[in-house]
Order: C-alpha cells, then structure tokens, then sequence
C-alpha cells in the first residue's frame, strides 16, 4: 500500500536501475584506501569525487555543493539515511556524540554530577538529574516499547531502515576517521565518543517530540522526594544533591488562573522555540503559484541547531529543506510540487495534575474516593564522588496514572504530575517522512491525518496550483472547554482526584486521549495564511479561525511581531511597501524578510523623540540625573531598522526591553491594545508618563556602563564568529529575530545568554513553487558545521549579515552545475 503523498512517476528524475548499475559499477572500480580526510570531506573547494567501501551493504552518493550542502542520492531508505547519517557526522559529530551521552544518562560520569546539562531546547537541570531522568527511561525500556508497536504507531519499515541506515553512516564515519583524529577539537580523542545505535536516535526522536511537556522538567522529576515526618513538604533533594530550584512561568489552562504569583502548581519554563511562517497562495503572488516563506526562531548552539540537506530516492522521493540536529529526514521544506514549514503552537501538549494524598501516607493519592498507590522506580547513575572516584548515586522516581511526580511543592496533603500528550510519540517521523514525498496540499492532508504526529508546531504549507493551507495538527490532549473550567485548579493545574477531568478522544483520533484532525483548527485559502507564534485566530484576518477547543489556544493579545509580519503582507499586495507592483515575487519575498522593520520603533519612536527633546535631562531608577541630549538626536537619526549598521537601534532596544517588561503594567501606550483592532493597536507612546522617562534614563545609563555610545549600532554588540548581525528581538516588534552578544560563535557556550550563544533566525527559506519545478533560495545564518575549525561554521553567517542568499540546487544539471561540486560515494 502507498504511504500518503507517496512520489508519482511523472515525478521521476532519475531511474532507478541506472542509479544501482552506476553505484555497482563505481564499487568495483574502488581503489582500496581512497577515504576522505576530514578536511576534503568538509571542506570540498574543487569539484572531485572520493569513493569508499561500505561493509554493511548500503550504497550513497553525497554530493556537496556551495558551503558544504549536501545532496544525498540513494536507492532505497538504509542508503539514503547511511549517506545523510555518514555527511552529517563530516560536519557535526562531536553534536551528536554530546547528544548521545545526555540520552544515555552518562554525562555526570563524564562531566561531573553538579554541572549544567547540555539541553538548549529544555529547562536547566544539573547532569545528575538529566542522567536520573533518562536512565529511568531506558531502565524502562521506554522507547524500544514504542519502537515495539506496529505503524501507524509505531515507526514504518522506511522510517526504520533510515534510522538504521543513519546510525551505520555515522558509525561509519567514525571508524573511518578515527576519535583522535576527528577535526572538531569540542570531541577529539575524548572518551564519551563511541559508536551509537539506531535506538539512541529514536531515544533522540522521542525527546525532541516531548520538547513542549515532561523533559521540561527533569530537575523536578529527578528530585520528586515525598515529604518527610513531621514536616508538611518534600526535601526536593535527591538528584541534584540539592533542593530543585523555584520553577518558571506557569503551564496554565485555557480558562484557568495562571500560577504566577499563586502558591501551588510547580511553573513551566519559558519556550525557546518560535518562528514566523507564511503560506502565499495563487491570489497574492504575481506569478499565481504558491509561495512559502520559512523562518524558525530557535538558539544557534546546542542541540536544537538545523542542518540543511537534499535527499534523493529516484522515483521515490526528493526533497530539500533543514532538519533538527540527529533526525534524518526533512522536518522543513520542500518537494517538486509543495512547501511547508511549522511555527511553534500556542497549543497546550502537556497538563499539570494536582494529586489529593491520601492522609498519612504522601505517596499514595485518591482517585474517585480510592487510593492509588504512586509507582517506584529506583534508578542509579555513576558518578565521580567527592573524592573523584567513580560512585553510584541511587535514586526513587515516583510516578502516577498522569505520568511522572514532580518535586516542587509535594506536602502532605498535594503532589503535582505531569502529563505529556507525547508520551507516546514517535510516528512524528512517519508523517515527516510522508511529507517529504508528498507534492501538493491535499497529499500533506493525507500525511498528517494518517499518523498524528507533529508534537508542538502549526503547519503552513503551499504548492505549485497556489493552494495555501494553515493547521494546528499537532498532538493536543483531548480537554474540552467544559473540563478546564471545571476541573481547574488554583496554579493552573486540572483535579487528579477524580476522573471526570481525564482526557477523552475523538472517534478519527490515531490514540485515545487526543483531539483528532477533525477538532484541530486548520484554514485553506487562495491569497495567504501566516503565523509569528500567535494563535490561530488570525492566520488571516480576512477569514478568523473560530470554533475550535479552547486548549489550541488561549485569546491572548497579538503580539507586536505578528502584528508586522500581516502587516508586511497587507501592503505588499497593495503594493505600498515600496517595493514596486502589488503582489508577491521570490525577490520582493526576500526583501521582505530581511527588511529588518522595528514595530514599536515604527508606533511610538517619534513620541519618545519628542518627550526626550523637552527634558534634556532625566532621572534613573538609582535617582541619577541622565543627560539624554546625545539619546535625543540618536533616536532622531534612527531609520526604525535593526540592521547591524542602524545607528540608534541599540538604544531603541535597551529602551524598549525596559519599558516592555512583563512585570510592568503597560498602561504606557497612548492608544491601548483593543482586541476588536488587533492590527492597529497598541500604538503611540505617551511620553508624560514616568516610566516611559525612567526606561529612557536607564537605558542611556545601561549603554555608557558597557562603554556604547548612545548612537552605537547592532554591530557593535550582537555577532557570530566575528560576523556583524541584523535583526532584533521579537517582543520589540522585529520580525527578523535575533537575539545575540558580541561574542556570540565562540566555542564552548550553550546558551544564548552566554558569550558564545545566539537565538534567532535560523533557517531561512523562500521558494516558489513554479510550473518548471522550484525555485529556491535559502540561509542557514551559521552555516553547516559546529566544528569552530570548519569553513562552515559561519560562512552563511557572513551571507545573513549581507542580506545575501544562496540559491539552492536542487535538479540534477543544478547540483552537477556547480564547479565546487565535491562527490564522496559510500559503496558496498
């Protein structure tokens, strides 16, 4: 039976015994020992081609054109995730190793019990209680479970044979370089760098889908102690050696009280995940196809870095675009005949739980007026004692019918759980995998009600008749509007004593406990669909998307970032954007994108201007008096841009981040936001009032301590590598998000808050969808390497800061096109 979306062959390019009868051939010419060194492999600069032979029986092209991009051809689904497996370690797998060691709950033997875990998608939590939390998984045999059931559920014999095919390519690559002579020195000659398997990538693939729920909080699982006699509440000590830390913002419920600043339900940290994506239909590009614009948000370090590839089973499927770091397939991108890319749900995925326990005994809880007893489950995990040698720390994780306890305010009377709608998820690569054949909107339908799988994103998708579609198919656990008013709780957690708050199922659901597709809000039109994180309300104002549960989304205000980006639309297709004749052409789409516009610059520069040109001095927080006559003519020569050389804009965002802050009511707005004109309010900003001069006197102040003038631009504070920057952060009102340090790209920082961290726009890809197949040009703003040695580690960072981009090979006479064209084939 075809998988949905499956390849046709009017699509075929290549055919398919051509391929194996060429590979075959090459096999047989191999000269033994031809392997490629790790700079020819990852720095190709001259079109040449190296052959080397595979053990194991798959067979791979990898063709690598500009800036490292690999383009993997294969014949079957074990070849072509051997060679996609094979390319990536070239480039990144020294990621992949650290990765490994987390997943297998190793880091505290390597790293140190007390250090900082690696996990840059996922809410801090020391190696010590990383390794609890995911020992207990694999103790569990968590994934090989779900690895155990048959698809749809579990994975599709493709998707096996390509994380097998994945594993051996990396493992491949490794035996062939050797640990102490891998070119990225974060890994060389270390001993956490091993071979892995084909079930560390799942285990990898079953993280990443749980990024919106239970990972979030393995501090608290780890270290869920029951409170001891005599006291009214846990220790919270245990894995970590330490209390847990008070938790962050609230996960609350549609409906419900949010915890802040409310004693009881543990907070939920906040997402370092975003993106805007646009879905441009027949109607609003000029030349009435589709169009599609891509542009994830997520931190440049780390595990949650893209990686940009081509892969290619003549006949079968070919399709181009980026994947998370380990996955190996395309999560974003595009076929001959559709585009699609994702932006971060304002969906709930996972729901807290309060537990009623049941008097005299904190690990039992009542359910229906019966006590149920929490499960135990002793976990141990090698660590370096005090004295440096090797130790076993042992640990209890306690879990209930909801899902695991958490430490945070566990009394005598109460325990919070947690209950992740992706528990269960591994089919996200079954409906990625059925994506990436698909070539038109209604075989992406057919994908995504098959297998259920997206975890936490919206989809927005386009292909070439310029049908546009928006969904929020993703996994969202089945809690009606009636149920999160009712069975709310004070923290924004649901009753876990009785079962009239358990979730329940629809009928085309793949599994009990989730909204199937037919509950799940989705919109298709002919002109345009957008979305900048913010719910799905308004994908497009023309046509609001009502009448879906209420756990989608909450009706919370848009934000000034989606704001521009429907604005930016709006006045391209009346063509009052400066940009020539209305309507959409893949230039006027990149101009766009990288337009840098600064919305709260464009709503209330000119009232700050004139409040800072009457007070030519103002007062700080600290009562320092703060001459702003340099301030005032910085804001009056600012082009309302955050371009790197756009003098004035670092003021504007230390200005405006003080002024925005979340703690701060923000009744500073001379015209307040009003839900009944969402595009057109906030505006103005009312100079008189106290706090819009304090933000002022603070920001001039915050600037001078660091040594910037007030005029200094982003170029002399948000770099990688070296490599000046555009963009700004997005709740400043900047599309183009960057949030970033002068040292940013420097070798060692996971976080974006550290020197070497950055978080922003990452992938970036406009492509339109012609008659004549693609036409695409993309940015991945690093590059293809975390390897700090490679020549891809920021070469597109240096095309990002020029507002340049790389136009994308994806035909056969394109790729053999390029005089850079490097070839390396894996043979039998």
């Amino acid at each position: 039976m075809r998988e949905p979306g499956e390849l046709t062959k009017r699509y075929h390019r290549f055919p398919l015994k051509r391929l194996a009868a060429s590979a075959a051939a090459l096999c047989i010419a191999a000269a033994p020992g031809l392997l490629p060194t790790p700079a020819s492999a990852s720095a190709p600069s001259t079109a040449s081609a190296v052959t080397t032979t595979s053990g194991n029986g798959h067979t791979a092209e990898i063709r690598r054109t500009e800036y490292g991009i690999p383009h993997i051809l294969a014949h079957d689904f074990g070849g072509l995730g051997y060679g996609y497996g094979y390319a990536f370690a070239q480039d990144n797998l020294c990621a992949t190793a650290d990765r490994v060691v987390t997943l297998r709950g190793e880091r505290s033997r390597y790293f140190g019990p007390t250090a900082a875990s690696s996990d840059i998608l996922e809410s801090p939590a020391t190696n010590l209680a990383s390794d609890t939390y995911y020992q207990a998984q694999r103790e569990a045999g968590t994934v090989q479970q779900l690895l155990d059931r048959p698809a749809p559920l579990g994975p599709t014999d493709r998707m096996r044979q390509l994380v097998d095919g994945y594993a051996d390519g990396y493992n491949r690559y490794l035996r062939d370089t050797g640990v102490a002579n891998l070119p990225d020195p974060t890994c060389k000659g270390k001993p956490w760098v091993g071979p892995i398997t084909a079930l560390d990538i799942w285990t990898l693939i079953h993280d990443v889908d749980q990024v919106a729920g239970a990972p979030q909080y393995k501090q608290l699982i780890a270290t869920a102690t029951p409170p001891t006699a005599g006291t009214g509440a846990g220790a919270g000590a245990g894995a970590g050696g330490k209390a847990a830390a008070a938790p962050p913002a609230p996960l609350s419920l549609p409906g419900a009280p949010g915890a802040s600043g409310v004693p009881g339900a543990p907070d939920a940290p906040v997402s370092r995940t975003g993106s805007n994506g646009w879905a441009l239909g027949r109607d609003a590009t000029q030349g009435h196809d589709g169009m599609l614009l891509a542009n994830p948000h997520l931190p440049w370090t780390g595990n949650a870095r893209f990686y940009q590839v081509q892969l290619t089973i003549p006949g079968v499927l070919d399709v181009s675009g980026a994947s998370i770091y380990g996955t190996p397939l395309v999560e974003i991108g595009h076929t001959r005949g559709l585009a699609w890319t994702h932006t971060t749900t304002y969906a709930q995925h996972a729901e807290l739980y309060r537990l009623s326990l049941v008097p005299g005994d904190p690990t039992s809880y009542l359910v229906d007026g019966k006590a149920v007893p929490m499960t135990r489950q002793t976990v141990q995990v090698s660590a370096p004692g005090a004295d440096g040698k090797p130790a076993t720390v042992t640990s209890t994780l306690y879990t209930s019918r909801y899902g695991p306890v958490l430490a945070s305010n566990w009394t005598a009377a109460n325990a919070y759980a947690i209950r992740d709608a992706n528990a269960d998820n591994l089919r996200s690569m079954n409906e990625w995998l059925a994506m990436d054949t698909s070539q038109n909107v209604a075989q992406l339908k057919a994908a995504q009600s098959a297998y259920q799988g997206i975890p936490w994103t919206y989809t927005l998708a386009t292909d070439t008749g310029g049908t546009a579609y928006f969904t929020d198919s993703s996994v969202v656990p089945h809690l009606t509007d009636a149920q999160a008013r009712q069975c709310a709780v004070p923290g924004g957690a649901l009753d876990g004593s009785t079962t009239a708050c358990d979730w329940g199922s629809d009928p085309d659901a793949i599994e009990p406990g989730i909204f199937g597709p037919g509950s799940a809000p989705r919109l298709t039109r002919t002109d345009y669909l957008a979305n900048s994180n913010n719910s799905p309300y308004l994908a497009n104002p023309a046509e609001p998307l009502t009448g879906y549960p209420g756990v989608y989304a909450s009706g919370r205000q848009l934000d000034l970032r989606p704001q521009l980006g429907l604005r930016m639309i709006a006045q391209r297709l009346d063509g009052t954007d400066g940009l020539g004749t209305p309507g959409f052409t893949l230039p006027t789409l990149q101009d766009t994108m990288l337009g840098d516009r600064d919305l709260s610059g464009e709503l209330g520069r000119d009232d700050v201007l004139t409040m800072c040109r009457a007070h030519s001095t103002l007062t700080a927080t600290d009562g320092t008096p703060v001459d702003t006559r340099a301030a005032c003519d910085a804001l009056a020569g600012w082009n309302l841009r955050g371009d790197a050389d756009s003098h004035g804009a670092v003021l504007w965002s230390a200005f405006f981040g003080l002024l925005n802050d979340w703690r701060i009511p923000q009744t500073w707005w001379r015209v307040p936001y009003d839900p009944a004109q969402p595009l057109t309010t906030p505006r103005g900003i009312n100079g008189d009032d106290p706090q819009v001069q304090r933000a002022l006197a603070d920001a001039v102040q915050q600037l001078g301590s660091r040594g910037l003038a007030p005029d200094a631009a982003p170029a002399s504070t948000q770099r990688w590598a070296g490599v000046p920057l555009n963009g700004c952060d997005g709740g400043e009102g900047c599309f183009n998000v960057l949030n970033a340090t002068v040292g940013s790209g420097g070798a060692g920082a996971v976080d974006p808050g550290q020197a070497g961290g950055a978080f922003g726009s990452s992938f970036v890809m406009a492509v339109e969808l012609t008659p004549h197949g693609p036409d695409a040009r993309t940015l991945l703003t690093y590059g293809e390497s975390v390897n700090p040695t490679s020549p891809h580690y920021s070469d597109q960072a240096v095309l990002f800061s020029q507002k340049q981009w790389v136009t994308e090979r994806f035909t056969e006479a394109e790729i053999k096109a390029d005089p850079q064209l490097h070839t390396t084939r894996l043979c039998r």
